[in-house]
């Protein structure tokens, strides 16, 4: 995005009426807002009127101050006037900016929540490409500067805009000549005001990216911290994120420098304002009877008053319209999540009574980007109950065939059906409900240990949690835990060793009881110890479902109905273990290299 557009968006006029759509459900705030501002606007003169009035016909003494109580008593009756005015303004204040800030915070809310719904439906390719802090930032920065546009943007300015007129229609009627005379400094304040707003907006652009920049390293590297610390790459991270955070830093002061000369401004302009004012009514009273320069007094009372209202919503009005451009900005960032097309499909509504297994991959096609293909030609069946094991080299396509049974990829061409029925037709629920993961890099939620093998799903009960531990023998090790199920394994269970987080994920997926099984190398964490339970508890969690197992340990993959090795994306050969190494072919040379490796390691 270039410097000079997003200047534009300020007048869009469909990008802000969209930004409105969300307001819809709060239109009696927003039209209470707008009332409250024209309220604002008519009493804004009511008061400098009231000074004058009191100067040249209370203090003074004038005859139509007498038909009361006479001087003294209008006096006090014009300040308890003011008083009460003053009372009802603060009200009115009070009651706008509430209004406007709730009604602001209403519209990020719903607008946050149908930003989170559209990321958690978007394809995983889309997580591939974009930074998880560039969602992080369109989900929470991004979206608290719409709330701007409400609070201290378009709603605001507009009540301020409407006081500016009110306060000017005042001072024109009262004597528009000495009105022109004040309004003589405002060509400089205008072309300040350009030349702020025009610097702020660049400077503003700068900040937001340069707060997605900080938000995507620190959110990379926090994850990852465990090999920056094992690498001794702490100094080199650092300089990296110093650098970002200098930028950062450079964004801000170019706006502070901004904001250090445009009030100073202001604030000349103003005394300009008032020194001009205070010219023309001396100049002007020697010209004019006794009885004439009397009321001057009054009128240059209420003239300074009314500059000092006039110049408060101009010193920040320009800065308000900054705010408003960088609310607009903000959302059409975050619209362009919300446009992203690139979701799963759930258009499928096929939802049998029962669900064999039955997988059928018929010349499957499949590329993360474009037409680099990482599944060429994929061919293959497996029947209901069977377990087929997949082997290959590292990037050969193991862990992208199981992505696409459960429909977390799209493939470019050919067919995958289960039980005889595309995998496209079906429910997504339905189908990934009947799919359980047992994956190599066991993801765990800061939660509780129940939590986390359930994913809070409330029709599982806690003494099925508790049954299912104990069938892959991890209960006696969940009891010792401070707690029991109730223990907190805090954030991607950094508490817990690999090897019991890849044993919490065995219960999760057997509470689910998956027609298919797929386990990525579901045993690599696992010391000798446990993968001998664990092996027991797959024979038992594997029986009377469909298995897809891809392992690297070829030892373990002995008794699978079916082996598929996979080398470039490509099928190499397919068989039993003992027909694959009869062959003495592709798997003869993988089983071969590998208990050779075994053995000089011995």
């Amino acid at each position: 995005m270039s410097n000079g557009a997003p200047a534009k968006k300020i007048f869009d006029v469909s990008l802000l009426r969209r930004v409105f759509r969300f307001a819809a459900p709060y239109k009696k705030r927003f039209y209470l807002s707008l009332f409250l501002s024209v309220v604002l606007a008519v009493m804004a003169p009511v008061r400098p009127f009231l000074i004058q009035l009191t100067i040249n016909d209370g203090i003074k003494g004038n005859e139509a101050a007498h038909f009361i109580n006479g001087p003294g008593g209008f006096i006090i009756e014009i300040t308890i006037i003011q008083i009460i005015l003053l009372l009802i303004e603060t009200a009115t204040r009070f009651y706008f900016t509430f209004s406007t800030a709730s009604l602001g915070q209403s519209v990020v809310k719903d607008l946050r929540v149908a930003t989170y719904n559209k990321v958690i439906h978007l394809n995983l390719s889309q997580f591939d490409k974009t930074p998880i802090g560039t969602l992080t930032t369109r989900t929470i920065n991004d979206i608290e500067s719409v709330n701007d546009i409400f609070s201290d943007g378009l709603i605001p300015i507009i009540a301020d805009m409407l006081s500016i007129i009110s306060i000017l229609s005042y001072m024109f009627w009262v004597d528009a000549k000495l009105t022109l005379v004040c309004l003589a400094p405002f060509p400089f304040l205008i072309l300040a005001t350009y030349f702020f707003k025009e610097s702020v907006n660049k400077s503003f652009i700068k900040v937001r990216n340069a707060v997605a920049g900080l938000n995507a390293f620190v959110q990379e590297h926090i994850t990852g911290m465990s090999l920056v610390q094992a690498f001794a790459a702490e100094g080199r991270e650092q300089e990296k994120f110093k650098t970002i955070n200098k930028q950062h830093r450079n964004a801000n002061i170019k706006a502070i420098f901004a904001y250090s000369v445009f009030f100073p401004v202001v604030e000349l302009v103003s005394a300009l304002s008032i020194g001009l004012l205070v010219w023309w009514a001396a100049k002007e009273s020697l010209h004019v009877s006794p009885e004439k320069a009397g009321n001057i007094g009054g009128i240059i009372t209420s003239f300074i008053l009314c500059l000092n209202l006039l110049f408060r919503p101009l010193r920040v009005i320009a800065d308000k319209f900054n705010v408003l451009q960088m609310g607009m900005i903000a959302s059409e960032r975050v619209f362009k999540v919300l446009d992203n097309e690139d979701v799963t499909q759930k258009e499928g509504s096929y939802i049998p009574s029962t669900m064999p297994g039955k997988i059928a991959f018929e010349h499957v096609w499949f590329a993360y980007n474009n037409d680099q293909y990482v599944l060429k030609d994929i061919s293959f069946e497996i029947d209901a109950g069977k377990t087929i094991a997949i082997v290959g080299h590292t990037g050969s396509g193991k862990t992208s065939i199981i992505s696409l049974i459960n429909r977390l990829y799209k493939i470019q061409k050919g067919t995958i059906s289960i039980d005889g029925e595309k995998i496209d037709h079906y429910d997504l629920d339905y189908l990934r409900s009947k799919i359980g993961v047992v994956l190599q890099d066991v993801f765990l939620f800061s939660g509780s240990v129940i939590d986390n093998v359930t994913l809070r799903n409330p029709d599982i009960k806690r003494e099925d949690v508790i049954e299912a531990a104990k069938l892959i023998g991890i209960h006696e090790f969940i009891m010792r835990l401070p707690g029991g199920y109730d223990y907190n394994v805090m954030e991607r269970g950094a508490t817990l060793s690999l090897g019991q987080r890849q044993l919490l994920s065995f219960v999760r997926a057997l509470l689910y009881d998956p027609s298919i099984l797929i386990l990525d190398e579901a045993t690599s964490s696992i010391d000798s110890e446990s993968e001998s339970l664990i092996q027991n508890a797959i024979e038992k969690l594997i029986a009377g479902r469909t298995s897809i197992v891809i392992a690297h340990r070829l030892s373990t993959i002995r008794k699978a109905d079916k082996i598929l090795v996979l080398d470039k994306g490509e099928i190499k050969e397919i068989g039993t273990h003992s027909q694959l190494l009869q062959q003495k072919g592709f798997y003869y040379q993988l089983h071969k290299m590998q208990f050779e490796n075994q053995e000089a390691a011995i």
